[in-house]
């Protein structure tokens, strides 16, 4: 009862500044014994000043509003005065909650602890899922984690007792799965460190992946900047059935949109389609939106939230929803900047690879693609599970596959490996039988994290340069993401089609054509997969993970020890020289796809994201210099020799001297990671300057105060040599729209002057100016 009776003024005081409040009824009391002791204080959105914004924008723009608009323009800072234009102008918004992974909420917390502030302004979490490595099993590597980052987690829970954040302990489960059973809502806007944050947004949410200071400015109680999105479109007609699943919406969307269609613009499902499609498998879909860069995705309220709302404990929140739901799905007539129309009727079974997550085949056709441009068929490994796929129903979905082949007298050919999405999913799983299916058909249940997806995999079964195929369930397929292999190829598909894959060992099996053998020597088609929405004796909420802080954390000591190898304090960055920038080297060209595991890779760095420095040394070492087509091979222009990226980077420092990156297309695409613009600012590095940005990247530079610049004309990244030194011009005044220039000097003497472009805003020039966003933070206090 005292937890209950807890729970209720969380909620109330949540919902307090003249919002409905909610009432807790004697059912959900009754169901919630266990799971509300790890309930975290739910910031609600006020649905009231949702609407009243809404109305207020919606009479100023006088025309109909997207989903999107809806939620967006609801969170703004000044509804009556705020310069609304898609695509143009900077919204000041107000989230809702803030969502760090133990990861980035090392640099996040070091950040926020660097402010001065007492206490987080919003409710925030931050969620253990980032640094267990899998191994041999889901116990025994939770076990090994805990051990190996003891360091980390310490800090990490007292960080959050201190300043008022939510600590969810490894084991609890992958962040994003953690927000969709708790935290997500319609109508709610949470932003995320880290970039599949939209996946909430299968829950009506406008979920934002950030980098750490976004993060800090929000929990500083800073209105929150984010250029005005554009909205694409996507109408869903017919609906899924078969072996087609959520995740081909996405992997259809993926092939048709790139990995960069989405750049600036929030995507808006809409349609009859919606309905075929379960709460969960939105989630899916809009998880990977983040592999075409889009700013978030986003499904209208319908009654498949409304159930999973009510399944995880949610039904009082469910009832406010229905009242405004209005407010919750897009105005009729509204207007889209793209509209891509599908026909789930007509939609097959995807498999989407390998080294990139726009690559799209249908399944029936990707085993002669792979013969003819040479991919190995052997599946070594399948791996279900992640973020993107490790719901109750893609479990369910498995294992019905499983289940068949079982009953054959097969098991899988390949490896086959599990990740439960959160514990609750895990304990509910074992539960109702998925977990000995899964298991006994060959599979290896891994720790309620992130795991193989992020290149937390030590994995043994193929030497390095050894060519492979492995196809998996997960978001990204960048070489050498899940395993450090350059020579593995990568495929992302849906779990039953992983499961399936992975019983036949190749991937020139079609599992709605092609038959398999059973141990009689009988030959069998598999049916198509089926599996339960939601578990029919509700969710079984596992070990209780949450550690809720204190009503008062002003006595908890945070320390950092100065002999540590793994958590460094910061120390600011400098301001603006207060003129131009003169004679930078080169210190790369990148040549093509540069995402942000190419500038700071994950793997085993993970273990020094909390510590600048040593983080550092993994800086741009992966990414190919268009001088040698080598990777982490680059001139000295000072000694003449050629060293690894962050060593001439460093020697550069040293000696006083700048430097500047060049780049192609979309760089910085991929994870939200800020290390990625953390290193380069920190290792002497001035300008990123690149054909064109990936969002959160660029982004994440400008708070750090380097220029992240564009080429006005993007084959001027052709006239730009490894031995030339640039040189900035036009900083004194630095402003809005206004061009900078590139005064590019080559060894021969020559020189040209060339446009460069850029994004900032006003306030964003005081971040350059002042040196960093937070130390503009400081200068305001």
């Amino acid at each position: 009862m005292a937890t209950y009776c807890l729970t209720v003024a969380r909620l109330q005081l949540a919902l307090g500044h003249g919002a409905r409040r909610l009432h807790v009824s004697a059912a959900y009391r009754a169901k919630a014994k266990v799971s509300m002791s790890r309930f975290e204080p739910t910031s609600f959105v006020n649905y009231e000043r949702l609407q009243s914004n809404i109305d207020i924008v919606r009479k100023r723009l006088n025309r109909p509003l997207t989903l999107s608009e809806k939620i967006v323009y609801g969170h703004l800072d000044d509804p009556h005065n705020q310069e609304i234009d898609r695509g143009r102008t900077y919204l000041r918004l107000r989230p809702d909650r803030v969502a760090m992974q133990d990861a980035t909420a090392q640099m996040a917390m070091l950040q926020f602890i660097s402010s001065g502030l007492p206490k987080v302004a919003v409710p925030s979490t931050i969620h253990c899922d980032h640094l267990i490595e899998a191994q041999t099993g889901g116990v025994q590597d939770l076990a090994r984690a805990k051990e190996v980052n003891q360091e980390v987690y310490k800090f990490l829970s007292s960080a959050g007792a201190k300043y008022g954040v939510g600590f969810w302990k490894p084991g609890s489960g992958i962040i994003h799965q953690i927000i969709l059973e708790n935290y997500a809502y319609p109508g709610v806007m949470l932003i995320g460190t880290d970039s599949h944050t939209p996946n909430g947004g299968g829950l009506g949410s406008i979920c934002i992946g950030v980098g750490g200071a976004d993060a800090v400015d929000v929990m500083a109680g800073i209105a929150w900047e984010l250029k005005c999105p554009k909205v694409i479109g996507v109408k869903l007609t017919g609906t899924l059935s078969g072996w087609t699943s959520p995740k081909d919406v996405i992997l259809k969307v993926a092939g048709i949109l790139t990995v960069k269609g989405g750049t600036g613009a929030i995507v808006e499902y809409h349609g009859p389609g919606v309905d075929s499609i379960s709460c969960t498998g939105m989630a899916t879909i809009c998880n990977m939106g983040a592999e075409i860069g889009a700013t978030t995705s986003v499904f209208p309220y319908n009654h498949r939230m409304r159930t999973y709302l009510e399944k995880t404990g949610r039904g009082e929140i469910a009832a406010l929803a229905d009242e405004y739901s209005d407010s919750l799905v897009p105005d009729e007539g509204c207007e889209y900047d793209e509209l891509i129309e599908l026909n789930l009727d007509q939609l097959k079974p995807h498999i989407n690879g390998p080294f990139t997550p726009d690559l799209a085949h249908p399944v029936s056709e990707v085993g002669a693609i792979a013969e003819k441009n040479g991919w190995p068929l052997e599946v070594k490994v399948g791996l279900i599970g992640s973020c993107t796929n490790s719901s109750y129903e893609d479990m369910g979905r498995a294992a019905s596959v499983a289940k068949q082949a079982l009953d054959k007298g097969l098991t899988c050919k390949a490896q086959f490996t599990v990740t439960p999405g959160s514990e609750q999913i895990r304990a509910t799983i074992e539960r109702d039988g998925y977990s000995k299916i899964l298991g006994d058909v060959g599979g290896v249940v891994l720790a309620n994290a992130c795991g193989p997806c992020i290149g937390q995999w030590d994995r043994q079964d193929v030497k390095k340069g050894e060519k492979n195929t492995i196809v998996t369930s997960f978001n990204r397929n960048f070489t050498a993401r899940n395993d450090a292999n350059p020579a593995t190829h990568a495929f992302v598909t849906s779990p039953e089609i992983v499961t399936a894959l992975a019983i036949a060992g190749t991937l020139n099996f079609n599992p709605e054509t092609d038959y398999l053998t059973a141990a009689n020597g009988e030959k069998f088609k598999l049916d198509p997969p089926n599996g339960d929405e939601l578990p029919a004796k509700d969710f079984d909420p596992g070990q209780d993970t949450y550690q809720h802080p204190p009503p008062d954390g002003s006595s908890v000591k945070v320390d950092v020890s100065p002999t540590s190898n793994r958590l460094q304090l910061l120390e600011p960055f400098g301001k603006w020289c207060g003129g131009d920038l003169e004679d930078m080297k080169v210190l790369i060209k990148v040549k093509g796809k540069c995402t942000t595991d190419h500038i700071s890779a994950a793997g085993p760095w993970l273990k020094f994201r909390g510590h600048l420095d040593n983080i550092s040394n993994n800086m741009l070492i992966g990414a190919v210099n268009s001088e040698n087509d080598a990777i982490n091979k680059i001139k000295n222009y000072l000694t003449g020799e050629y060293g690894q990226v962050p060593d001439v980077a460093r020697h550069y420092k040293a000696n006083s001297v700048s430097w500047v990156v060049v780049g192609d297309d979309n760089y910085g695409e991929g994870s939200s990671r800020e290390h990625a613009a953390l290193e380069p600012r920190h290792l002497g590095g001035k300008a990123i300057i690149v054909k064109s940005f990936a969002r959160i990247h660029e982004t994440n530079l400008k708070k750090q105060g380097v220029l992240p610049l564009t080429f006005s004309n993007p084959s001027d990244y052709d006239k730009i040599r490894p031995d030339d030194t640039i040189s900035i011009r036009g900083l004194k005044t630095f402003a809005p729209g206004k061009p900078l220039t590139a005064l590019v000097k080559h060894s021969d003497g020559s020189e040209e002057a060339l446009e460069l472009n850029h994004t900032f805003n006003e306030t964003q020039i005081e971040w350059f100016q002042a040196g960093s966003a937070l130390n503009r933070m400081k200068e305001l206090q």
